[in-house]
């Protein structure tokens, strides 16, 4: 029997920075290493307007034993529109499928990369795996303009892959069809050994309590609300909130407001945009991780803060509430409640043999309930489930 060939589609791919990246190539290499052959089309969906003209163009290599095919749509204008860029995108990748023959698309993001992903796979007959991610239904879902290809695309998926059971049920709202051809799992990560990470920079700057955070900062991560948080307790407790990353370029300019209004602008170090490695060496000399998430679908960021054993405060919101468990592994409070996480963080701050204890028992949980082998045996499950009806088919005929 030939080696079935898959096809993942999606926005990013490292070298890329992002959540969705980082998944997919994990996930890349968990098929590749059920013995599939992985291929993953990477579609760039920002075109800036000095960039200049071009013509499309696939560039492929060979990238930890998966085929990385980086799709490239041309340029024809000052004022490009987003559906010559898909229509442009849709044609590379049907050349790729003309070339390879795929047995199965899968695509991460439903939007862009799955509505197009799907229509290619249908009109090819060729089964489609659509996962979701978070913002495409948290947020997306209300542009009218992409409701009815959300739906579409969800009620012809051959099977939908969730971070979280709240997605799983706002989806099956949209598209009822999928309660019979969907699951929710989450994210995994490989252990991590924090000795062999080098000291990061500006720990010099760090002082008392250090209330950290990582990510690229933007609407949903909920800062606001932990910047008032910590201006409660600012005349009761020395500290210092560490945020490692940096804001999303187009909502810079407001939380630069946010931080210069807060009230303890002082005690805020930003590292801005870090590689993996240098955000995870912050991670040991946080005293308490804070997830204060208005959605977040299932962030890499709380699993690699579990690893490092920190006692972590997180909003009772998609994964982030479903792998949590108040006072057993974390402390958990509602989304946008600055009150919960001022009370929160003041108790950890006052609770050192707390923190610790919080600390141990999430990395225990996410060694034994978020590992590679158990993720793993979800997407072997999933696979199986949707090729074997198509390899079945091909070998009768």
């Amino acid at each position: 029997m030939k080696t079935p060939k898959v096809c993942i589609t999606t926005l990013e791919f490292p070298p890329d920075v992002g959540g969705v990246g980082e998944s997919v190539h994990r996930i890349a290499q968990i098929l590749f290493d059920l013995g599939y052959e992985v291929h993953v089309a990477v579609f760039h969906s920002k075109q800036r307007k000095d960039e200049g003209f071009r013509r499309s163009s696939c560039s492929t290599m060979i990238q930890d034993n998966v085929i990385v095919h980086r799709l490239e749509p041309a340029n024809r204008s000052h004022q490009p529109i987003m559906q010559d860029y898909l229509s442009e995108v849709y044609f590379l990748l049907k050349k790729l499928h003309q070339e390879h023959q795929f047995d199965v698309f899968h695509a991460f993001f439903v939007n862009e990369t799955g509505f197009l992903t799907t229509l290619l796979a249908q009109e090819h007959n060729v089964p489609v795996i659509n996962s979701i991610r978070g913002s495409d239904l948290h947020k997306h879902v209300f542009n009218p303009k992409q409701h009815g290809q959300i739906a579409w695309t969800l009620e012809n998926s051959a099977w939908v892959t969730f971070v979280s059971r709240d997605l799983q049920q706002r989806a099956s709202l949209l598209a009822p069809g999928i309660r019979r051809k969907s699951s929710a799992f989450w994210n995994s990560i490989q252990p991590i050994d924090f000795r062999q990470l080098p000291t990061p920079f500006l720990v010099n700057q760090l002082r008392g309590t250090v209330i950290g955070t990582v990510g690229r900062f933007r609407d949903k991560k909920g800062l606001e609300f932990l910047f008032d948080a910590c201006a409660k307790l600012k005349q009761q407790l020395e500290f210092t909130l560490l945020l490692v990353g940096d804001f999303a370029d187009r909502e810079r300019e407001y939380w630069q407001q946010e931080v210069e209004t807060s009230g303890i602008a002082d005690r805020i170090v930003i590292t801005g945009m870090l590689e993996r490695q240098q955000a995870l060496a912050f991670l040991p000399h946080m005293n308490i991780f804070t997830v204060p998430s208005l959605h977040d679908g299932c962030p890499n960021t709380l699993l690699e803060a579990m690893l490092a054993g920190q006692a972590i405060i997180g909003t009772n919101v998609d994964a982030i509430g479903e792998i949590l468990e108040d006072g057993q592994d974390a402390l958990v409070v509602n989304p946008g409640s600055s009150d919960e996480l001022a009370e929160a963080i003041h108790w950890l701050a006052r609770s050192p043999e707390l923190r610790q204890q919080l600390g141990q028992a999430a990395k225990r949980k996410v060694l034994e309930q978020l590992s590679p082998t158990v993720e793993q045996a979800h997407w072997n499950a999933v696979y199986q489930r949707v090729l074997l009806p198509r390899l079945a088919s091909v070998a009768i005929g």
